[in-house]
């Protein structure tokens, strides 16, 4: 069995699409633009913050760092309606049981990233938590994932990248490393398909089955 667990958060650790949807209108509100629907933002998170702004602003909006502020300022703990999955503690506790490092490797900014695992995880724990701080590239890139890995003391070899999104699935593939792709996230299995992922997991009692295979 693999050493460690490199997890996306956003739609893979936590269901985070109702408050990151309405703090996303928050914003255009505030600068009068048009509100997006739910479905319309799910299509928009993955690749980070600034790029779901941006993707969210009209074409034409010359604003998109004071937006981007804006968001950040309330995203940090805007996580009344985030919820986890079915099953997700339990199988994280055997995982760390079985003496199976845990990691987050995601996009959403540092802040956000650690109040909301604070908040819906405590009882986990985490051996790195890396999200958008500036110090690194955001995913695809494997900088991240390379660091986190490091800091874990477990060789990226050892390592599984579990995430929803294309870019957790190119993440791995430019780690060289296995990537689990979720069905309960923000992407179908077509789409998570066209990225290059082989490995599905339904639920998170199939994830474990898998990572146990591995």
């Amino acid at each position: 069995m693999i050493k460690a667990v490199l997890f996306d958060l956003d739609g893979t650790l936590l269901n985070t699409l109702e408050d990151i949807t309405r703090c996303v209108n928050e914003t255009l509100r505030a600068f009068s633009y048009p509100e997006l629907t739910q479905t319309q933002v799910r299509a928009y998170v993955g690749d980070g913050a600034k790029k779901l702004i941006e993707r969210a602003l009209p074409q034409g909006a010359d604003n998109l760092a004071e937006c981007y502020d804006y968001f950040c300022d309330r995203f940090t703990g805007a996580n009344e309606d985030t919820k986890l999955y079915a099953g997700e503690a339990e199988v994280l506790q055997r995982l760390l049981s079985r003496g199976v490092k845990l990691a987050v490797v995601t996009n959403k900014p540092q802040a956000a990233a650690e109040a909301v695992l604070k908040k819906y995880l405590p009882q986990i724990e985490f051996s790195f938590i890396g999200g958008d701080s500036g110090a690194f590239p955001r995913k695809p890139d494997p900088s991240l994932a390379y660091y986190a890995a490091l800091t874990m003391r477990v060789g990226l070899s050892e390592c599984a990248f579990v995430g929803d999104g294309e870019a957790d699935v190119l993440t791995a593939r430019n780690c060289g490393i296995p990537c689990v792709a979720c069905l309960w996230g923000y992407r179908s299995r077509e789409q998570l398909q066209r990225a290059g992922a082989t490995l599905f997991a339904s639920d998170y009692k199939e994830l474990e089955k898998i990572l146990e295979d591995l």
